[in-house]
């Protein structure tokens, strides 16, 4: 009934005179407010991001990291990743959640008492422009999220200019850090998952970014100077009650989503051989926790999967093979969305001292992320694993080797980090998949989708040109 009155009232308004300078007032619905609270807007842009990449982790990320691999509806195991089936385009996860933290960002630097919003949302924005770069390269950045004041066709900004130019990765983080330290107002920061409106917080989570992020770029870029001074300074994360992460529930909807989904979904997904390969040979006993051993099994053993195989020709059974563990369906309780935490950046760290780029102690560094990393996944720590195979100067390894792979492990259904940490560094040493569809090659980018090509035709082919017609095997900037 009121729109119709809304209606009517233009309509009297048409005859008698045209429509006035008050249409807009006129047809407004009181009670359907235009715009949202930053605190909501937050929470949703936090809860929506990190619980949708924990999914994409668990059933397209961990099958190009070889953590698990699909017994079925697997092209994109078997490298066609231009055909995502039951994960594996998490583009508009990026976009959506782009699009709205810029709204936050927006109304912090408009409305005075929005003010504190200002440095988290541009640390979120830092945060996920790098995931969504380091997975394609070249993308719309700085034309791609001012809504109605924008282009709908915006161009692709150069992955170096993603994170060094104005309003790009670092300089957003720095940004965001100096606008925490300079807010002086007493508005509490509200719908903060993450860290429950702690503004320091915040700041030690850009940090840790930033050790992460310049890391990345460093076969491009001097990151010395500035890695230093961070580690010099101290304010990262170093410890599990300092993570980046909001939890998991065990009933609906706050619940990891493969609990929600039929049991077929997970069923899916089974240890991969590489996986398997690589925690036998360290005797790690997060095997029992990331895996269950598989059912016809006479002696709690857990076995591994080839990734990739023809499901069209290859006959598998399931009873032979290790689903996930309990954590991911039954206890998703004891489950993170795992934005950034004190195991990833002492690994972070322990690489670039053992890289000279920063002067620190790389063995302890190392260390202290595997026993946080084992205390992360709720495992205790064989008192000899690092002194075993997991050793930092383990015979038959590197320090390299063993940081990157330890870091690996850990990342399992985060993102696809494990992938990303691969196709920079080259560890752990995967597997060729059983029957790939990509010639034999292990991809090194994520293509482009194919809604991009409809909607924005002109941009979409001057990248697609500059990645050999948007193809996997192109690297990207920081990976030439």
């Amino acid at each position: 009934m009121k729109n119709t009155l809304y209606i009517f009232s233009c309509i009297c308004l048409l005859v008698a005179s045209g429509c006035t300078k008050d249409f807009k007032e006129i047809n407004t619905n009181p009670n359907a407010p235009n715009s949202v609270q930053p605190s909501l807007l937050l929470r949703q842009v936090i809860y929506d991001y990190g619980e949708q990449m924990s999914y994409e982790g668990f059933v397209a990320g961990d099958l190009l990291s070889q953590h698990r691999t699909a017994l079925d509806f697997n092209l994109f195991d078997r490298h066609a990743l231009k055909s995502p089936q039951l994960g594996g385009n998490p583009w508009p996860i990026f976009y959506t959640n782009l699009r709205d933290n810029q709204i936050i960002i927006e109304q912090s630097q408009t409305i005075e008492t929005f003010a504190v919003y200002e440095g988290p949302a541009l640390i979120l924005k830092a945060y996920m422009a790098a995931g969504l770069t380091d997975l394609f390269g070249d993308v719309p950045y700085s034309e791609a999220f001012n809504g109605v004041n924008g282009t709908v066709t915006p161009k692709y900004d150069k992955q170096e200019d993603i994170y060094l130019a104005e309003g790009g990765i670092i300089d957003n983080l720095n940004k965001g850090i100096a606008a925490i330290e300079g807010y002086e107002d007493v508005i509490p920061l509200e719908g903060d998952i993450l860290f429950d409106g702690n503004l320091e917080s915040w700041i030690t989570f850009a940090n840790s970014l930033k050790i992460k992020q310049l890391l990345r770029i460093s076969g491009k870029v001097d990151v010395s100077s500035e890695l230093q001074t961070i580690y010099n300074e101290g304010n990262y994360l170093k410890t599990n009650d300092q993570n980046a992460i909001f939890n998991f529930t065990n009933t609906d909807p706050n619940s990891f989503r493969l609990a929600q989904l039929r049991i077929g979904d997970f069923n899916n997904f089974v240890l991969s051989e590489t996986m398997e390969d690589i925690l036998k040979e360290l005797n790690d006993d997060r095997i029992g926790g990331f895996f269950r051993p598989f059912e016809n099994s006479d002696a709690g053993e857990f076995n591994g999967l080839i990734n990739g195989i023809d499901a069209s020709n290859t006959s598998i059974e399931l009873a032979d093979y290790s689903l996930a563990g309990t954590a991911f369906r039954e206890d998703t309780s004891t489950l993170d969305a795992n934005f950034l935490t004190a195991w990833e950046t002492y690994f972070n760290l322990a690489e670039a001292a053992e890289r000279g780029l920063i002067s620190a102690d790389a063995q302890t560094l190392y260390e202290t992320g595997v026993t946080l990393a084992f205390e992360y996944w709720q495992t205790e720590m064989p008192t000899d694993y690092l002194t075993g195979s997991a050793a930092y100067d383990a015979a038959g390894t590197t320090p390299m080797q063993q940081i990157i792979t330890q870091k690996w492990i850990a990342n399992i259904i985060n993102g696809y980090e494990g992938w990303v940490e691969w196709r920079r560094t080259g560890f752990p040493e995967f597997k060729p998949v059983a029957a790939s569809l990509n010639n034999g090659i292990i991809p090194i980018r994520m293509p482009y989708p194919a809604e991009e090509e409809a909607l924005n035709a002109e941009n979409y082919q001057e990248a697609a040109n500059a990645t050999d017609g948007n193809s996997i095997n192109v690297p990207v900037w920081w990976d030439e």
